[in-house]
């Protein structure tokens, strides 16, 4: 998906939450833009302040195993008789958790080195452009299988930062691009003229124009990560403790409720909550791309 950045303050009013409020309210004219808003809010509030609402019961009950959806259990019932809707709304918070601080991580390494590597160039580009390469080469998935499997880390933080710290180089080529491009627009020839310096040109010249192409490119992060940490659980690469929706799927797995007819909710609750998450995750940058890409306008 690509994405042209541009300055924002053509579309929306000055000030954040003026110009929050006035994205939003144009996401939601959208139909793919209104239904990834509405599940992006739906999920976190069912994260963040479902847990609160709903308490968790780690119960074991030998005679609810594998039961059907009902009033008592909305999404039936796992292996020991534990209500699988309870776990889907205590299991949100580590995958939003994890996905928002490798996306965090990866976007902002991406962003300063591309930066830096377009603005500066020289040998400093050719070395971070050198070290992207290389880690581009490398396939993703069996490096983050081997990193896993002999940091062994045992905490959601070191979890995000691996995922992050493998997650840069894509989008650093492409900041890059977007960078080498509009370096040469007048007002940063302007403000390099005046010789205000690297950090200024960057921060304050560059990057503001590429607010928008930044954001959707976090929220696919975001989906990466989530992608990947769910991947890493199912494989019993990570450590199998807490309430998670990949650790729903590790234990359906290695409990054998494939071969169950009963166990159908139990299985596909956990893949629907992941795959709902997701699709309204790429609906959203789907909207904000036809929003803030020119070539795209009218289309959406």
């Amino acid at each position: 998906m690509t994405v042209v950045a541009r300055p924002l303050a053509a579309r929306a009013p000055k000030g954040f939450f003026g110009g929050l409020g006035e994205t939003l309210r144009l996401i939601a004219r959208r139909p793919t833009g209104l239904m990834g808003l509405v599940g992006v809010v739906f999920i976190f509030l069912l994260a963040f302040v479902g847990p609160i609402v709903i308490p968790y019961d780690d119960t074991v009950d030998v005679s609810a195993i594998y039961q059907s959806p009902s009033l008592a259990h909305l999404l039936g019932t796992d292996s020991s008789g534990r209500d699988v809707w309870v776990q889907i709304v205590h299991g949100g918070k580590d995958m939003l958790v994890i996905g928002l601080i490798a996306a965090l991580v990866s976007t902002f390494i991406a962003v300063t080195f591309g930066a830096l590597a377009a603005t500066v160039g020289g040998a400093v580009d050719t070395v971070i452009v050198s070290l992207t390469d290389i880690l581009l080469t490398i396939p993703r998935i069996p490096l983050l299988v081997v990193a896993a499997a002999v940091l062994r880390f045992d905490g959601l933080l070191y979890i995000a930062l691996l995922l992050g710290f493998l997650g840069w180089a894509g989008l650093l080529r492409q900041i890059r691009a977007q960078v080498l491009s509009l370096k040469e627009r007048d007002y940063v020839e302007a403000a390099r003229s005046l010789d205000l310096g690297i950090g200024h040109v960057i921060f304050r010249e560059i990057l503001p124009s590429m607010r928008s192409y930044i954001v959707i490119h976090f929220i696919f992060a975001m989906t990466n990560a989530m992608y990947g940490v769910a991947g890493l659980l199912l494989l019993g690469l990570l450590p199998l403790s807490g309430n998670n929706w990949g650790l729903m799927l590790n234990f359906a797995s290695v409990r054998g409720a494939i071969f169950f007819r009963d166990s159908l909710w139990y299985i596909l609750s956990p893949i629907l909550a992941i795959v709902l998450l997701q699709l309204s995750l790429v609906w959203l940058a789907a909207a904000l791309e036809d929003l803030f890409n020119p070539r795209l306008q009218g289309s959406g």
